[in-house]
């Protein structure tokens, strides 16, 4: 990238990128160049905010940076590893995870089958100061024919989710590279550890039923939204399974609202259910919901269930270490054509949401005639003895 079109690009990164494509550039600005950059920098400024920013970094293609992890979930990564001699990412893409993780270990190999993020990541490792040797190679063909001689300490693998035609997989096997495959070759290759970065659309049983050794699956969430499943092995691990949910805060700093427990803890765990709605209403955030801790939550917590299928729980004492949602009921009242005059006469805007009800949010907003707020929160959900009631509830506040 030469200086002009640097220069040309800082200026310009609050653009609309469509419409800067309309204009007429310098004739020594790089147009193609400038308007990929801009693009990228944009997705990237609140995803990885540190490399943003700095003017010297270059960035590929659009579908690359939408596949690459966030700095928030890189950092969460080398929370969980200790320090070691090498460490190899098999499928180096951007190479945000390849960065952080570099930082526990005196080896660092980004393995990528793409010529030109090898290229890029070459260059932004160097502008970012951190040694890392970049292989423009499959990662079949690195466990093969260099991890056996180097003896990974840490192996990390974010694989491909969707396959050509753009459909969602359903097996590991389906994932490119195959995951369950390389697990036998690292074996072979001596590494002491495992990561792999899946997607938190995969079922959680269908991971455990097709990979051996997991010692730990962390669940993990960013403002409760579930960004991605993390699988720990090891090959000399046949012990219980624990889960780890969960929320991380936009500092960058691990939220105190978090949950592990054993696989075996959920099948064995006896909740409590409610008879009615008490003080408190919880909603477990997104990372319990997707590990189904569901009887585990309200026997840890001590929280009564609404419902078997509602997960909504409720107390009459406020649990202010509760991993997820808190709100303050205001009342509820049973679903039918009163509630409104009733339960929400004085009640026109609110955020809606439905658990275990027979209508969606959408539907039930329509029928309730209110419009979308958070000033105030309403829950369609279901009782034991299957009744259904409408909740309104304020979010509580410390």
């Amino acid at each position: 990238m030469n200086t002009a079109t640097r220069d040309f690009i800082e200026p310009h990164l609050k653009d609309d990128v469509r419409q800067l494509a309309l204009q007429k550039f310098p004739e020594d600005v790089d147009k193609t160049l400038v308007l990929n950059q801009i693009e990228a920098r944009q997705l990237l400024s609140k995803k990885v905010p540190s490399w943003a920013s700095n003017p010297d970094l270059l960035f590929p293609k659009h579908l690359s940076i939408e596949q690459c992890s966030s700095e928030l979930t890189a950092k969460y990564k080398t929370s969980l590893v200790e320090n070691g001699d090498v460490f190899v990412d098999l499928t180096g893409g951007l190479g945000i995870d390849s960065y952080f993780l570099s930082e526990k270990f005196k080896t660092s190999y980004y393995v990528e089958n793409q010529k030109e993020l090898c290229e890029l990541a070459e260059h932004n490792f160097a502008v970012l100061g951190r040694k890392i040797t970049v292989v423009n190679s499959d990662a079949e063909t690195f466990c093969r024919d260099v991890a056996c001689r180097v003896h990974p300490d840490l192996i990390f693998i974010d694989p491909a989710r969707r396959d050509v035609y753009n459909r969602k997989m359903v097996s590991l096997h389906d994932c490119t590279p195959d995951v369950v495959d390389l697990v036998g070759m690292w074996r072979a290759a001596s590494v002491n550890t495992m990561m792999i970065k899946l997607s938190p659309m995969l079922d959680i049983s269908m991971i455990i039923n097709e990979l051996p050794n997991i010692v730990k699956i962390h669940i993990v969430a960013v403002k409760n939204e579930c960004k991605e499943v993390l699988v720990l092995l090891r090959p000399d691990y046949n012990g219980e399974i624990i889960i780890h949910c969960v929320d991380l805060s936009p500092a960058g700093t691990r939220h105190a609202l978090s949950l592990q427990y054993a696989i075996n803890d959920e099948s064995a765990a006896i909740p409590t259910f409610a008879t009615t709605i008490k003080k408190y209403l919880y909603e477990p955030n997104a990372a319990l919901m997707k590990a189904g801790a569901f009887k585990l939550i309200s026997q840890r917590f001590a929280i009564d269930k609404l419902h078997v299928n509602s997960h909504l729980y409720t107390s009459d004492n406020l649990i202010s270490d509760f991993p997820g949602r808190i709100f303050e009921v205001v009342g509820f009242a049973p679903f039918n054509k009163k509630v409104k005059k009733e339960l929400l006469k004085d009640i026109t805007e609110a955020s809606v949401a439905t658990r275990n009800f027979p209508l969606s949010a959408n539907e039930l907003r329509k029928n309730l005639n209110l419009k979308e707020s958070d000033k105030n929160f309403v829950f369609g959900t279901t009782l034991i003895g299957e009744k259904k009631v409408v909740v309104l509830a304020k979010k509580y506040k410390e």
